[in-house]
C-alpha cells in the first residue's frame, strides 16, 4: 500500500490539473474567506467561515481529485494491473487515495490555524476535528461512488460537479441560516450535519454530547456511498 501511495504522490505533483483543482484552488478560495473574515462573520459567523473553507478543501481538493485519480488509473489499466499483485482491493484503493487525503488534512489544518490566528480560535478543537474527519470520510465515500460513473479524467470534470457544488451550497445554506428552521432537512442533506458540527465547534455554547449526535447523518451518507460504490465501481474501463 505504501509503495502505491508513494507513486501516487509523485503523480499528483506531476499533474498540473490535479495541482490546480486539488491544491491551488481550495487554498485561494479559503484565503479569500479568511481575508474577508469580518464581512463573512457578519453574514454568518466565524464557524461559518470554518465550515465553508473545510468543505472547499473537501469538495474540490479531496473529492474531485479522488474521482479524477481513480478514473485516470482505470482508463490506463493501472487499476487492473494492481489487482494482479498481492495487494488486496482495499489496500489498492487506500494507497491511491492516501496521498490526497493527507494533503487535504494538512490543508484544512493550516487554514484553520490561520483563521484562528487572524480571528480567534475555536471553542472546541476536538469537536472541530470530529467535524473535519467525518466530512472527509463522507467525501471519500462519495468519491468512490462517483468514480464508478466516471469513464475518464475529462469526464470527472462533469460527474463531480453535482456533489462538489451541492456540498458547498448546503454548507453555505446551513452555515448562514442555521438549523433553527427545517432542522431535519438541513441535517439530512449531505454536508448539513457536518457543517452544523463545525459551526458549533467553532462558536461554542452547545454540550459536546449533544453535538456528537450530528455525526450520525454524516456517517449515514458514508454507508450509502460505500454501498453504491460496491455496486457500481469498476476496475476496468467500460466497454
Amino acid at each position: 500500500m505504501l509503495s502505491i501511495a508513494l507513486g501516487e504522490l509523485i503523480q499528483i505533483f506531476r499533474n498540473r490539473l490535479v495541482l490546480v483543482t486539488g491544491l491551488v484552488m481550495p487554498a485561494v478560495v479559503s484565503g479569500f474567506f479568511i481575508h474577508r473574515h469580518e464581512a463573512f462573520a457578519a453574514l454568518g459567523s466565524l464557524g461559518y467561515i470554518a465550515a465553508i473553507t473545510m468543505f472547499t478543501v473537501g469538495a474540490f481538493g479531496l473529492y474531485t481529485t479522488a474521482v479524477t485519480t481513480l478514473a485516470s488509473r482505470r482508463q490506463n489499466l493501472f487499476l487492473k494491473r494492481l489487482r494482479s499483485t498481492a495487494e488486496g482491493d482495499a489496500g489498492i484503493l487506500a494507497g491511491l487515495l492516501l496521498p490526497i487525503t493527507v494533503i487535504s488534512l494538512v490543508q484544512v489544518a493550516v487554514i484553520m490555524t490561520v483563521l484562528a490566528a487572524v480571528a480567534g480560535g475555536p471553542g472546541n478543537v476536538l469537536l472541530l476535528a470530529a467535524a473535519v474527519l467525518s466530512m472527509m470520510i463522507m467525501m471519500l465515500g462519495l468519491g468512490l461512488a462517483t468514480a464508478g460513473l466516471t469513464n475518464s479524467p475529462e469526464h470527472a470534470q462533469v460527474t463531480t460537479l453535482p456533489v462538489s457544488l451541492g456540498a458547498i451550497a448546503v454548507a453555505s445554506w446551513v452555515g448562514i441560516t442555521g438549523t433553527g428552521e427545517l432542522t431535519l432537512l438541513k441535517r439530512l442533506l449531505p454536508g448539513g450535519s457536518a457543517t452544523e458540527l463545525a459551526v458549533t465547534a467553532w462558536n461554542g455554547g452547545v454540550p459536546v454530547t449533544e453535538s456528537l449526535m450530528l455525526l450520525a447523518p454524516t456517517l449515514g451518507w458514508v454507508v450509502v456511498a460505500v454501498v453504491l460504490a460496491s455496486r457500481i465501481f469498476r476496475w476496468e474501463p467500460r466497454r
